[in-house]
């Protein structure tokens, strides 16, 4: 197995548990938040795709799901265009509101669907490249693809747990 192999089974396993997360809830679920301080599963599945997009199209070049296909738009959010939900406050994660769960797993599917193109073309040598010279080490294309698999993987525990959580009460 190769390391682009590994990569994309490991995104792959983000777009399943993406789904899991998501479906069948209907919009008090998918808002809910366990404390005014917390995550709801919308905004959870929302950033994490927001990062994804940003990060991926970033490292490889490409333009942003996000815009090209006017999710920006579509969402219709009180935030800037290029917000990803990084340093959200209590009320910047009430602003994530979304019409049904279905736009939260088409969103996240059409930048799966870019992932996976960029990681199909990814050859062992490329993983060396470096994307990100602002930090000390600079980031290179591995270890950039490893640290949006991990975030993206614990936001969407964060959710399932959230998830688990509503289901109890």
């Amino acid at each position: 197995m190769h390391a682009k192999d590994i990569l994309i089974d490991g995104y792959n396993r983000i777009q399943e548990e993406v789904h899991a997360a998501v479906e069948g809830l209907d919009l008090d679920a998918l808002h809910a938040r366990p404390s005014a301080d917390t995550n709801s599963i919308a905004w959870l599945i929302w950033h994490l795709t927001r990062v994804q997009d940003d990060h991926i199209a970033d490292a490889f070049g490409l333009d942003q799901v996000w815009l090209t296909l006017d999710f920006h738009k579509t969402f219709g959010l009180d935030l800037p265009r290029h917000d990803t939900g990084y340093g959200h406050t209590a009320a910047k994660v009430a602003k994530v509101r979304v019409d049904s769960g279905d736009l939260l797993t088409g969103y996240y599917d059409a930048v799966h669907t870019q992932t996976l193109g960029a990681l199909r073309e990814v050859a062992a040598k490329d993983l060396e490249r470096i994307v990100d010279e602002r930090w000390d080490p600079p980031v290179s294309l591995g270890v950039r693809l490893v640290s949006v698999l991990s975030d993206d993987l614990q936001h969407v525990g964060q959710a399932a747990y959230v998830r688990g959580l509503l289901a109890g009460s």
